[in-house]
């Protein structure tokens, strides 16, 4: 099968696996200890949780600490269901946010901020943002890969005495964060590393209530045992994007131009200028997308975000462009990095737009 669904997650790097087995071993080694435990084996445990700590923070700005979660929906959540006890002014986020992060916002009557044609939110001086609050917005968009102005709006926000979270998870690791935001939630599994961990990147000097009461990990803030396998693994995968940052970002460019070169009768959805280009989000008239899925089973791609995909909705982010029905349910997401070759690529789009054409051609 030919992946191009990056965006939903990423293979697992092989330093992040090697990384990762010896806390996973049994019986006739150490590498099982609760790394809260006070013994030789369980200090080590702690030694590995704190060394991934620092690589995972290499990519995120100066001045703040980590907090290990399962996710960023984890994180999003913890932010944006007791943020408000410190923050009480409000919430507010872009329309096209992630659900976990604007069903929160909109279960507690925050305000949503449009988004134009391109998916780009106004320019914040141009939004009323809370007061006192705190204002979500994410660095990349998961279904279209729109790149937002996180730093003008973190500096609109903290205008107001409000803080900024920045959904940062689909451009960790892709490319520098910006600094400005107060909160970032980021992910292992979209950087090659393992799924079930995340984290929250909490800037010094706010008080966050804590998530999870019990035992006091993550510096009292969550409680419950930190899997040392797991975020030895996201550390491997943040050491790995850190050093090949530059590389990986080369050959998701040239992806992109073989790919719309190849989808040139393609529209696509979302700005081009302001985006990450590992995301492909396009459409054309006269396809149904998820008859497409349906042709083409040997190349994995999705419709939008995979955590919505058995809704049976149309995309709330393609919704939030404009969007007619028909043109959302003729739009497919394709997503591709780090161990996408070219020629798997070409061969992927060629069963696509194959099973494209047949269908328009039915039609006619």
């Amino acid at each position: 099968m030919y992946y191009l669904d990056y965006q939903a997650t990423t293979p697992l790097a092989p330093e992040a696996l090697e990384a990762m087995l010896p806390w996973l071993s049994g019986p006739s080694s150490d590498g099982f200890a609760n790394p809260s435990s006070q013994h030789r084996a369980g200090r080590a445990a702690s030694v590995a949780v704190e060394l991934a700590r620092e690589a995972v923070a290499t990519l995120l700005p100066p001045g703040g600490r980590i907090h290990f979660t399962s996710g960023a929906t984890e994180a999003l959540n913890w932010v944006l269901t007791t943020g408000p006890r410190i923050a009480p002014g409000g919430l507010a986020g872009s329309a096209i946010e992630h659900q976990a992060a604007l069903q929160p916002i909109e279960t507690q009557g925050g305000t949503l901020i449009p988004v134009d044609r391109d998916g780009l939110v106004p320019p914040p001086d141009e939004v009323e943002l809370p007061a006192g609050g705190i204002v979500a917005l994410m660095l990349v968009n998961n279904e279209i890969g729109t790149i937002q102005p996180v730093a003008a709006y973190a500096e609109a926000a903290h205008a107001k005495g409000s803080l900024l979270l920045c959904d940062a998870v689909q451009g960790y690791g892709r490319m520098a964060i910006p600094e400005g935001p107060d909160l970032i939630a980021i992910s292992a599994h979209k950087i090659h590393g393992p799924k079930g961990i995340g984290a929250l990147w909490v800037r010094n000097g706010i008080k966050l209530p804590p998530l999870l009461l019990g035992g006091g990990q993550e510096q009292g803030l969550r409680s419950g045992t930190v899997s040392p396998a797991l975020v030895a693994g996201f550390g491997a995968a943040a050491r790995v994007a850190a050093e090949r940052m530059e590389v990986d970002a080369a050959h998701v460019a040239r992806l992109w131009d073989v790919a719309t070169a190849m989808l040139g009768d393609w529209t696509i959805n979302g700005s081009t200028a302001h985006r990450y280009r590992g995301n492909l989000n396009v459409r054309r008239d006269g396809v149904n997308a998820v008859r497409l899925m349906s042709d083409v089973r040997d190349v994995a791609f999705s419709l939008g975000s995979a955590c919505g995909s058995g809704s049976g909705k149309t995309s709330h982010v393609l919704r939030a462009l404009g969007l007619s029905e028909r043109e959302t349910h003729a739009s497919i997401r394709l997503g591709f990095g780090r161990y996408t070759t070219e020629e798997e690529l070409k061969a992927a789009l060629g069963l696509i737009v194959e099973a494209a054409e047949r269908q328009r051609n039915l039609a006619a």
